[in-house]
């Protein structure tokens, strides 16, 4: 008897955490994305209708509510496609950049080429392909397949050069294309004075799972774009540390002895300073 009423509070609890924790996960993904606003507005409408038909008591509006949410899992496969793959993207994703050490050196060639297009004030576009294929994405370009440092960043890059227009792609070490016309963005809300080069970054961020560099022509300034996000106006530091903490996985512990010896560490150092400082010299 006893248990019988335990399975049926621990069941619904479980059911009702996993669908709350997938769809957390689900809208963390598709935050900042074209589908973000679509799926809000859509949120709207339907709680608006859902609030006239049942406080009315309208029964044809209820019925065609319910109707509808019958077929709204082919509905949403069909609108929101690219937001579905993005997720699957995410949930699969793997380092594309080989080891620690090749994923720091491959940020610092793109640091040294942004400090130096960004002080000869050269305009540039660099994507970073991870889990999704930018090829599939972008409308032209040009196959290069080198590899990638300094000094091709800003031979490709500079004015009056037959590929400088557009966007490189780069995956691991390597370029793969050059002068991509990647697709722009088409919110509302940005600022008028975010030029072709920025809103092409924020685009190409809002469809794929890319991080996107870009340094601007008129002003020097770096910027980055991830997940439909623009950061503007950032330093080399600044840039170091947002591609470090996207490429770079962080190791954690597997196993239970690993996590208690590591939580032990992290725990033995920050008491460390603290008992030195507690005693002068």
């Amino acid at each position: 008897m006893l248990w019988n009423q335990l399975s049926q509070i621990w069941r619904p609890a479980i059911e009702i955490t996993i669908l709350a924790v997938g769809f957390y996960y689900a809208l963390v993904l598709i935050r900042g994305t074209r589908g973000w606003a679509v799926i809000t507005g859509f949120l709207i409408l339907l709680l608006a209708l859902t609030l006239i038909s049942t406080g009315l008591n309208l029964q044809v509006l209820t019925w065609i509510l319910r109707t509808f949410l019958a077929f709204s899992v082919v509905a949403v496969l069909v609108l929101f496609q690219p937001e579905m793959r993005h997720i699957l993207a995410e949930l699969g994703h793997r380092p594309l950049l080989g080891t620690a050490r090749e994923q720091r050196e491959n940020i610092e060639v793109i640091i040294q080429a942004a400090s130096r297009l960004s002080e000869m004030r050269i305009g540039a576009l660099i994507a970073f392909e991870r889990s999704i294929q930018l090829q599939e994405v972008v409308e032209s370009g040009l196959v290069v397949d080198c590899e990638a440092t300094p000094e091709m960043l800003e031979t490709i890059f500079f004015p009056n050069n037959a590929i400088h227009d557009g966007g490189v792609i780069i995956r691991a070490n390597r370029i793969l294309y050059a002068a991509c016309i990647f697709p722009l963005t088409q919110r509302q809300n940005l600022q008028k004075s975010l030029g072709t080069r920025h809103r092409a970054a924020i685009g190409l961020s809002e469809e794929t799972d890319a991080v996107v560099v870009a340094v601007s022509e008129e002003t020097g300034a770096i910027s980055h774009a991830f997940r439909g996000q623009l950061v503007r106006g950032v330093s080399i530091e600044e840039l170091r540390a947002f591609l470090t903490s996207i490429f770079i996985q962080r190791s954690t512990p597997r196993t239970l002895a690993e996590w208690f010896r590591h939580w032990w560490r992290s725990r033995w150092r920050r008491r460390a300073p603290a008992e030195a400082s507690s005693h002068p010299r």
